[in-house]
């Protein structure tokens, strides 16, 4: 008789590709992500963009441009540490993590999935946010490698501090049921004072002091250096972009999220002994 070949044995590529393809899917079939995510961003941009849009907030900058800013940098926030913190601590509570910590499937495979996704994900949705601009605000995209290559590293550099915040707050959720509870007010809160939904110097001072020290003020301001008038750097808080402080501050989030959820990070529920 001949031998059966024993399969291969799989590598940590194709098992992450294979995570990757199941969070994918998951991701897809949930109507309220897919409302959260693509959705909800869109008709906001829209009914501020209807409401304020036509407003000049600098010469030749009107509300809706620089909102769109704002709703791109929000969004990957969004993405990475609000639903990413909602879906984990879920997958927490219905004992999926404590299933996928007893397979072969490697703890790096599986937050590498993750990431991917959210990386695919928020893609997906800043390119039609961008859409939105162009088609309906007459918002111009730049033309150079030198903006494109910005909006690449506080893409980039953004969503991974977003991710690795998630990761580690979903851990600090008690339960999925109080994750939205306790989210949504802190989203707001950065989304007020961070230079989305209002603009950025028409805040408080000190209010503007409290959003420089999170990631989503630098996201939002990045943004703006990438599609709004290079002149309007003039028009920001302290005169400039201050982009090198951008990039610091979003990369030291990023090691502060990363320490966090290698720290804190559970695979079972809290309640589970």
């Amino acid at each position: 008789m001949t031998a059966t070949a024993a399969p291969p044995t799989p590598t940590w590529t194709s098992m992450t590709l294979a995570r990757l393809s199941v969070e994918l899917k998951e991701f897809f079939r949930s109507r309220e992500q897919m409302v959260f995510i693509f959705l909800f961003p869109m008709m906001l941009l829209l009914l501020f963009g209807s409401v304020f849009g036509g407003e000049e907030i600098a010469p030749g900058v009107t509300f809706a441009q620089y909102f769109l800013a704002g709703m791109v940098a929000s969004g990957i926030l969004n993405t990475g540490f609000q639903s990413l913190a909602m879906t984990i601590s879920i997958d927490r509570d219905e004992d999926v993590l404590k299933r996928i910590q007893g397979t072969p499937l490697p703890a790096t495979s599986y937050f590498a999935a993750k990431v991917a996704q959210v990386l695919l994900v928020s893609a997906v949705q800043v390119a039609i946010l961008i859409a939105i601009g162009v088609v309906i605000y007459d918002v111009t995209l730049p033309s150079d490698a030198g903006h494109w290559g910005t909006f690449a590293w506080v893409f980039l550099l953004g969503t991974a501090a977003a991710t690795t915040l998630g990761i580690a707050m979903s851990t600090l959720l008690r339960n999925a049921k109080s994750g939205s509870a306790v989210i949504t007010p802190i989203v707001l809160f950065l989304q007020f004072t961070s230079g989305v939904f209002l603009v950025y110097t028409q805040i408080p001072t000190f209010l503007q002091h409290v959003a420089e020290i999170f990631p989503l003020k630098w996201l939002a301001q990045g943004m703006r250096s990438v599609f709004l008038p290079e002149d309007f750097a003039a028009a920001e808080a302290r005169g400039s972009w201050e982009l090198t402080t951008g990039a610091i501050v979003l990369a030291a989030w990023v090691v502060i999220g990363l320490v966090l959820a290698v720290k804190t990070f559970r695979w079972t529920r809290h309640d589970d002994n």
